[in-house]
């Protein structure tokens, strides 16, 4: 028998047994106490309400947690926290079994002379929430049950699933280590097990990427079914994201929009954010550009409250095609022999490497994780050798504050200060906030202006930024939106994200600028695509360097669904390589050229010849020379593709999808050649081809008979112009048998020589090809 079994069954026969007056003083008088039904032996003569505390202070805790999981019991619904007000009781609870079954419980009442504005789980082993029917529990010893028994085992198993949840994600939060989260993920299992709706969440999504537990789309499925039902946003999303990517499921982009839809509704950030991506491109839906800004906007407004002034995390856009051809070149990633080399110097003393060190660690990135203390510390070095730099990122640490460095104006203000000192446009941007909102300092509008501009002389991007909003919201100068559009854009071509963001509202509203709904929106998904979730691409690239194509490609699909680019061109880029088991064979260029599709609609060149490709050679679609040639001129034209000049030439050269054209195709080879270096041998050779052809076509199209048949020998070369020829044709033969005779004329050898040593053959490399 269980725990909880054994439990119930025990409050089930303290419920039944009713003690009279009589009894209850007799068991006081024994040694006994009876709490609520139930019975405790008394030892000693300890003061009782002192013994109390004893016994009963192991379960405030517990009665503090379970409180929170009774939002579902009537009774949460009629705690009465003002006192005063006690008297007053309006939706009546009714004590069930006990002492007062049937009566309604009076609040506060008094138990161990401490008074009881709410249901309470104090004196009773069992965690079981009880009232008192009068106001004086000792005295009266009326009492009930605030909750079924159903309802109190219901409740105490979700405590400890809380508490199992909670141990799990202190284990996942604490810890860097594979292991250590992968005993997290456990103990989060366990938790879902005993269905808590957010392990269950953790849980699922777990299982559907391969994070620390076995991928496993089947049992995702069923625990995202669970949440949906369960009215969880996160659920309804993931559900969605399953039908739309036909992971698990029978794809169906109807289901997906009503799942995205729900989850949307219930707050899911991501909901929205792909959303705003299908309303913007039309994918299953009408394309409207005014829905697609009303979600993208929502999500971007969560995101920029979220950015710091650093910028933003930053996001690493690795394209798995073109790290497969060039290793660690455009991903920029950093080699690990050289951050360590890096890291040598720095202890070297080496106060460049110090200060790279630092913001490499401070806003993490290029293979580099996030370390705060890491970064205060190379800065420090750095400061201390009297790196300008390094004192202004010293300040940036103590303005903003974290778990490493404490929050302190004044600190700040002093490193800024040294900074600005010597002209560095950190400090002078961190002094300029430091008199925008009075940190440290009484606020001064005219000095924060100007050391913003003396940080945007030097091309700072925080001061360009800062210079922007108070020229946009008219701060210590007159409003200006056209100079505070100058600034944002400027600060924009630096990265800031929060540029863009106010970009995309200048854009949106039309302050300053024509209102361009297109604009605005453009602008708001790349603020969108600045969010947290975008540490799921560095995820992905991982999985997918470490060998795990399948948990690779769902991150992906999710991530191409919310509109990322380099997302969509790489699952397509797995799926054209056959690398994902998990996706059946037949299905496999179909999706990827959904996914090429996608990413050619948002300008990748590589994606729009992988389209023409795809038709050309009939991969997940039928072979079409004209979709092909449309595909390849578009990336002509508009991405003046070398790649796709060249495929333009050979389709006018063999007359695919088009009129067949020598001269077109001769055209279309010398602007692939002009347009790319690398294209330069290739179209060499395609044209050393073409000019054989053209030969060949020339002499099929002239009739030789002909051409001779019009030719007038006596007015070409004169009236003797046969003599001419007898006599060239004569000296011809003439020279022919002169050379022959001399050829076989035999040299007499003279007697006594010996035979003449056989001339040695010519080395392998100069012997004539046989």
């Amino acid at each position: 028998m269980s725990l909880l079994d054994e439990e119930g069954n025990q409050d089930e026969s303290l419920e039944s047994k009713t003690l009279s007056a009589e009894d209850q003083v007799k068991d006081h008088s024994t040694g006994t106490r009876v709490v609520a039904g139930q019975i405790f032996l008394e030892s000693g003569k300890s003061d009782p309400q002192s013994e109390n505390e004893e016994n009963f202070h192991s379960q405030e805790e517990e009665k503090e947690n379970s409180l929170e999981e009774l939002n579902s019991l009537e009774v949460s619904n009629l705690l009465n926290k003002d006192l005063e007000e006690a008297e007053i009781q309006s939706p009546v609870l009714t004590a069930i079994g006990g002492t007062a079954d049937g009566e309604p419980c009076h609040f506060p009442f008094l138990f161990m002379e401490k008074e009881y504005a709410e249901c309470t789980a104090d004196g009773r082993e069992d965690g079981r929430l009880w009232c008192a029917t009068t106001y004086d529990y000792k005295k009266d010893q009326k009492w009930g049950f605030c909750e079924s028994e159903e309802q109190s085992n219901k409740r105490r198993q979700m405590q400890e699933a809380e508490d199992v949840y909670q141990i799990g994600m202190k284990i996942l939060n604490e810890s860097s280590k594979k292991a250590q989260k992968k005993v997290a993920y456990q103990y989060l299992l366990k938790a879902a097990d005993m269905n808590h709706t957010k392990a269950m969440e953790k849980v699922s999504y777990a299982l559907l990427f391969g994070d620390y537990l076995k991928q496993n789309i089947q049992s995702s499925k069923e625990l995202f079914e669970k949440l949906t039902e369960e009215g969880s946003p996160k659920g309804q999303m993931a559900l969605g994201f399953l039908y739309a990517s036909g992971l698990g499921v029978n794809s169906s982009q109807a289901k997906a929009l009503v799942y995205y839809t729900f989850g949307a509704l219930g707050g899911n950030l991501i909901a929205h954010m792909i959303l705003g991506y299908r309303y913007w491109a039309g994918i299953g839906v009408l394309q409207s550009c005014e829905s697609a800004l009303t979600h993208y906007r929502l999500v971007a407004n969560h995101v920029a409250s979220d950015i710091s002034l650093t910028g933003g995390t930053v996001v690493q856009r690795i394209r798995l095609a073109d790290e497969v051809e060039n290793p660690g070149m455009a991903s920029g990633m950093l080699e690990e022999d050289l951050i360590q080399y890096y890291q040598f110097l720095a202890e070297k003393g080496d106060v460049q490497a110090q200060v790279g060190l630092g913001q490499l660690h401070l806003h993490g990135g290029r293979g580099v994780e996030q370390n705060h203390q890491r970064a205060f510390e190379y800065f420090n070095q750095a400061a201390n050798a009297g790196n300008s730099h390094a004192m202004a990122f010293l300040g940036k640490m103590y303005s903003e504050g974290s778990d490493v460095v404490p929050q302190s104006n004044e600190t700040a203000l002093q490193y800024f200060k040294k900074a600005a000192d010597m002209g560095n446009p950190v400090g002078q941007s961190g002094l300029g906030m430091a008199y925008l909102y009075g940190r440290g300092v009484p606020v001064n509008y005219e000095l924060a202006l100007k050391y913003f501009q003396k940080a945007a002389e030097q091309g700072w991007v925080d001061g360009q930024l800062q210079l922007g909003s108070m020229y946009y919201n008219g701060i210590g100068v007159k409003k200006d939106y056209k100079q505070a559009l100058k600034y944002f854009n400027l600060a924009s071509q630096g990265g800031h994200i929060l540029a863009f963001y106010n970009l995309a509202q200048m854009h949106a509203t039309g302050t300053g600028v024509m209102r361009s709904c297109h604009t605005a929106v453009e602008l708001f998904k790349n603020v969108c695509e600045r969010g947290r979730w975008s540490e799921r691409l560095m995820t992905a690239y991982n999985s997918y360097k470490d060998g795990d194509s399948n948990s690779a490609v769902v991150q992906y699909l999710l991530l191409a669904e919310q509109g990322y680019e380099v997302a969509q061109s790489n699952a397509a880029f797995i799926l054209d390589q056959k690398e994902a088991s998990i996706v059946g064979e037949n299905e496999t260029y179909p999706r990827a050229l959904l996914h090429w599709n996608r990413a050619a609609s948002q300008g990748y060149t590589v994606a729009r010849i992988k389209l023409g490709d795809y038709h050309f050679y009939g991969f997940g679609t039928d072979v079409d020379y004209e979709t092909a040639f449309i595909h390849y001129r578009l990336a002509s034209e508009q991405q003046h593709s070398a790649q796709a000049m060249f495929n333009l030439g050979y389709m006018h050269e063999k007359g695919l999808g088009i009129k067949q054209d020598i001269h077109l195709a001769k055209r279309f080879y010398d602007m692939a050649a002009e347009a790319s270096p690398d294209a330069q041998v290739p179209v060499f050779l395609a044209l050393c081809k073409l000019g054989v052809i053209y030969s060949l076509q020339y002499i099929r199209e002239i009739n030789i008979r002909e051409v001779f048949s019009h030719i007038d020998m006596d007015q070409l070369l004169g009236p003797e112009w046969d003599l001419y020829l007898m006599t060239i044709i004569a000296l011809l033969l003439g020279t022919i048998i002169a050379y022959r005779q001399r050829q076989h004329q035999a040299i007499p050898r003279p007697a006594g020589l010996r035979p003449a040593v056989p001339q040695q053959e010519p080395p392998p490399e100069h012997q004539p090809p046989q």
